[in-house]
């Protein structure tokens, strides 16, 4: 039994479960104790001496704030280790700027047999229209493949388009579409699953094990450094889930931080094949249960993004396009009838108001087929829902699952532009899930947006941007979220998300000790200190994941 004595802190425990959001002090405490694994005292330094006399470590922590560890509870784990070794292209706010880019990248790799990219902005494209020719212009010799900002997208190169097989003759995917110029010929865009059945798969199998571990290694590491104890990894298929398991043979069978996985089914219109998915979805939940690497339920894509116009909404865009849902309701219903009585956790991306409004019915649908039986389902980022949604889901116990960081106001302009009209002013209501008491869980949604929790957390503190200060607040966004509050959407409500909420999530005597130290104190201090605080220690079930100057 080893017991650590952490001293001369400032501790925030964040809410108690089942207590509202805004039932939180901003310090709670001076001192813990942890004893294999977890808090087994919270409290003052006297009282945490008088219960460990004489611990097998003492640690004085110097005063600094101490932060239960954050939940991701919406990222993309091997995807965002692979962007971490990709061309960034989010500040290039125009083509020129992201033309160097990519020739800078060739240039410092010409050997490279492909060059890949993320994070673009619509709006740093002429029209909003990216084309093939424009990277040819600078990289013609080599595929290239660039994700978008939002991932729903990818614009390809020439070489790509002929890498992929692409021609006028190819159809387009069900959900999907490969853009074409006034001659019918691919001019270099691919939307939602078009990008998924030929630019994803194609990088999946162009990738060895020994890629996806590299990727993997840097994506631990990355969030060990920010404070970030537990992900929901969104989408996992089969290739990052041997890689994650590699991770944790590695290390004895654990890992640096806890993943709860939700597995991608995609709509292969027909049922058969659909519920053939869950099905496989049920087999790996019943298989992989540790508290480091578990399978908790199925993910859906309902529709697309606003940015791309692909978000399916009860209105038309400002430019008076609409987009259909991805799966249409009579495929919806099956699947999500047969995973909620498999008891696998139903995940359903839904960012127009049509979808989210689909994927509540949906679930009203197998809640009455199935009765009374215990469920936690989500639905991911709710950029723009229907007025009363919040109710809704609150009503069904449903988690409202929302990224901040999303309405970061440096890439929010292409946003605004998309619906201009009354609509703008609910965007991304995280207020209105407060106020309906559904729960709600903050996340990144790494890669389309930056990992680290502390800008997140300013992000929805502020509604200014933790991209590019000079931008102006939101204010047409809603309410912010004191950062209090935001902390324990965070932390708490992110590990309620996949059921976690009696055993972590807190810093309270019987919780996992995980835990991080941040060398500023954001509760007192501005809110822009939330930029420039950094992690000095990072703490999992006990064990040290990351301390600044030294290793993990």
């Amino acid at each position: 039994m080893t017991t650590t004595l952490y001293l001369n802190a400032r501790v925030f425990q964040g809410a108690a479960s089942g207590d509202p959001v805004d039932a939180v002090d901003a310090v709670d405490a001076g001192a813990f104790v942890v004893r294999d694994g977890v808090f087994a005292f919270v409290g003052s330094e006297a009282d945490a001496r008088d219960f460990a006399p004489a611990p097998d470590s003492t640690v004085d922590l110097g005063g600094q704030l101490v932060l239960p560890g954050v939940t991701d509870a919406h990222t993309h784990l091997v995807m965002m280790g692979e962007a971490l070794g990709q061309v960034g292209l989010t500040d290039a706010r125009d083509l020129a700027g992201i033309q160097r880019l990519l020739a800078e990248a060739r240039a410092a790799d010409p050997d490279a047999r492909v060059l890949r990219g993320r994070g673009w902005l619509f709006d740093s494209i002429p029209g909003g229209a990216p084309t093939a020719a424009m990277i040819d212009e600078v990289v013609p010799d080599v595929p290239v493949y660039l994700d978008a900002n939002d991932y729903h997208s990818c614009w390809v190169n020439s070489a790509a388009l002929r890498e992929l097989g692409i021609t006028r003759d190819t159809p387009d995917p069900s959900g999907g579409r490969i853009e074409r110029d006034a001659d019918g010929e691919p001019s270099g865009m691919l939307y939602e699953t078009a990008a998924v059945e030929y630019a994803w798969v194609q990088r999946d199998l162009a990738m060895t094990d020994a890629d996806r571990d590299a990727a993997v290694e840097r994506v631990l590491a990355a969030y060990s450094e920010a404070g970030v104890t537990g992900v929901v990894d969104m989408a996992l298929n089969e290739v990052a889930l041997e890689a994650l398991q590699r991770a944790a043979e590695r290390r004895g069978g654990e890992l640096p931080l806890r993943v709860a996985a939700h597995w991608l089914v995609s709509n292969a219109d027909d049922d058969a094949t659909n519920l053939e998915q869950v099905e496989r979805a049920a087999s790996l939940a019943a298989s992989f249960s540790s508290p480091w690497l578990r399978v908790v339920g199925i993910k859906l894509i309902l529709d697309g993004t606003i940015d791309a116009c692909t978000a399916a909404m009860s209105q038309p865009y400002s430019d008076g396009s609409n987009a259909d849902t991805i799966w249409p309701a009579e495929r919806l219903f099956p699947v999500v009838t047969a995973a909620d009585a498999a008891g696998l956790q139903i995940a359903m991306h839904a960012i127009g108001d049509a979808a989210s409004s689909m994927a509540l019915d949906a679930l009203e649908h197998a809640f009455e087929a199935n009765g009374d039986i215990v469920r936690r389902h989500r639905i991911e980022h709710l950029e723009y829902a229907a007025p009363g949604t919040a109710e809704r889901m609150a009503a069904l116990g449903v988690t409202a699952s929302m990224q901040p960081v999303h309405a970061d106001p440096a890439i929010l302009g292409n946003w605004i532009a998309q619906l201009d009209d009354d609509r703008v002013e609910r965007g991304f209501a995280w207020h209105e899930y407060e106020d309906a008491q559904a729960t709600l869980a903050f996340s990144t949604d790494a890669p389309t947006a930056p990992y680290g929790p502390l800008a997140n957390l300013y992000v929805a503190a502020t509604r200014e941007s933790a991209l590019d200060p000079s931008f102006p607040a939101a204010q047409t966004l809603g309410r912010t979220v004191p950062i209090e509050r935001a902390i324990v959407h965070a932390t708490r409500d992110a590990a309620a998300s996949v059921g976690d909420a009696s055993w972590r999530g807190e810093i309270r005597e019987g919780f996992a000790a995980d835990f991080f130290v941040i060398d500023t104190d954001v509760l007192s201090e501005p809110a822009a200190s939330l930029l420039t605080a950094r992690t000095v220690l990072t703490v999992v079930a006990g064990r040290v994941t990351f301390e600044a100057g030294g290793r993990a």
